[in-house]
């Protein structure tokens, strides 16, 4: 393993830093590479990384720490990361998106190829994946594909979907939503929609009404935040977001409303039981997995989340394959972007260890979860795991016990460790 121990690696991989905190093609990385020079290989390794989320950008970056002489393609169509964790802040004011925005460029240092373009097919028969007009080969490859939405399941949402925002990818849609809300005239209404679990980032949407429900406190004072949840109760931190919650009078929140029709001619979303007028709509549409894990069939009879190894991570339909972060199912863990990051360490380790032919140890997982309710204060989860007959198990959850700066401070911190984890 290129003189790197699991010792070393886990010390350096932080796995359980977040228990105690919670207490046309781009080419770029390597001269002159062309297509022809990536379609076949070579005597040397290869394992080609799709997505450059928080998985597959971590995935690279421990492959090429694990075992340098490994050659890492990662396949990424945006040429800079941005972090869907925090983005919430944007639409309240306290935050901008190029504060949320980071370079590639640690990884191209650890000599990470990056091809900036779009993965548009897996071929498992040949080991070898279609970008443009040409493919790269692999012996090992990791998709980190992220989610895709379910537009046919909201009538008229697939022809709206370029207006109605989910925003629900951070960048563009984000920085346009946060412009929305600001120019909604004071006693407008802000109508949020929650889809069916699971979706990316459980949390994530009640975080998004907390921190929209403080701005238009504090600017909107006429406003308010109606959201139509799809689900029986607030799915994550309940009584958390609801102590919060305490404070935002302007918030109408409606259990199992599940939208099912969108009208922006009439500027009206409809559920199985009510029409909801709106100013300003977020909706946020049922997800699966992103569409090369589907192309690839990589998912399992739902048609929407990949069944995994829970050890190697290795897809239970295609040898050879690993599939980390949000795509996955089967396992009792969030898709949140903690958990895809361990999961990119888990998969490197296990990749390189296959590739080197040694076993493959055992890298539980780990989650720590923090959510903005206000400018300044946050609540936050942990979660531990242990793998128990080569499934995952989870041991423990701390919640904790109410929103405080302190944590929001916490949460700062333990930002700029992951970040660094993943790109430096």
């Amino acid at each position: 393993m290129g003189g790197l121990t699991r010792r070393d690696f886990l010390q350096s991989s932080g796995i359980g830093v977040g228990l105690a905190a919670g207490a046309g093609l781009g080419w770029s990385g390597c001269a002159g590479t062309t297509t022809g020079d990536l379609a076949s290989k070579s005597s040397g390794r290869r394992v080609v990384v799709i997505g450059g989320g928080w998985g597959g950008a971590t995935a690279a970056r421990y492959i090429r720490m694990a075992d340098p002489s490994i050659e890492v393609v990662m396949i990424e169509p945006g040429r800079e990361f941005i972090s869907c964790p925090f983005s919430n802040l944007v639409l309240s004011g306290q935050r901008t998106i190029e504060s949320l925005t980071l370079s590639y460029d640690g990884l191209r240092g650890r000599g990470v190829t990056i091809i900036n373009d779009t993965a548009t097919a897996i071929e498992p028969d040949t080991k070898r994946v279609r970008v443009g007009r040409g493919y790269v080969a692999y012996d090992r490859l990791v998709v980190s594909p992220g989610v895709d939405f379910q537009w046919e399941q909201v009538e008229g949402l697939e022809a709206a979907k370029d207006t109605v925002l989910h925003a629900w990818k951070a960048g563009p849609q984000t920085v346009e939503l946060a412009r929305q809300i600001r120019a909604m005239e004071d006693g407008g209404v802000f109508v949020l929609t929650v889809p069916p679990v699971a979706y990316r980032c459980p949390p994530g949407p009640y975080e998004r009404i907390s921190q929209v429900a403080w701005y238009l406190k504090n600017n909107k004072p006429k406003s308010k935040v109606i959201v139509l949840d799809a689900n029986p109760n607030i799915v994550s931190k309940t009584a958390l977001f609801r102590a919060a919650w305490q404070a935002y009078p302007n918030i109408d929140y409606r259990a199992s409303q599940k939208v099912i029709a969108v009208d922006t001619s009439t500027r009206e979303v409809r559920t199985e039981f009510d029409r909801v007028k709106y100013d300003v709509l977020n909706l946020i549409p049922p997800q699966r997995a992103g569409a090369i894990a589907v192309q690839a069939d990589l998912v399992g009879a739902d048609k929407r989340w990949c069944e995994v190894s829970h050890v190697t991570y290795e897809s239970v339909k295609q040898k050879d394959i690993h599939v980390i972060g949000d795509a996955t199912t089967g396992l009792p863990v969030p898709k949140s972007g903690n958990i895809a990051n361990n999961m990119g360490k888990a998969a490197a380790l296990s990749i390189v260890s296959l590739l080197n032919g040694k076993p493959v140890p055992l890298m539980p997982p780990g989650n720590t979860c923090y959510s903005w309710v206000s400018d300044k204060e946050a609540i936050a989860v942990v979660n531990a795991y242990k793998i128990e007959n080569d499934k995952v198990v989870q041991i423990e959850q701390k919640l904790t016990p109410a929103q405080s700066v302190s944590v929001a401070q916490r949460a700062e911190s333990w930002r700029q460790s992951i970040w660094a984890d993943m790109l430096s």
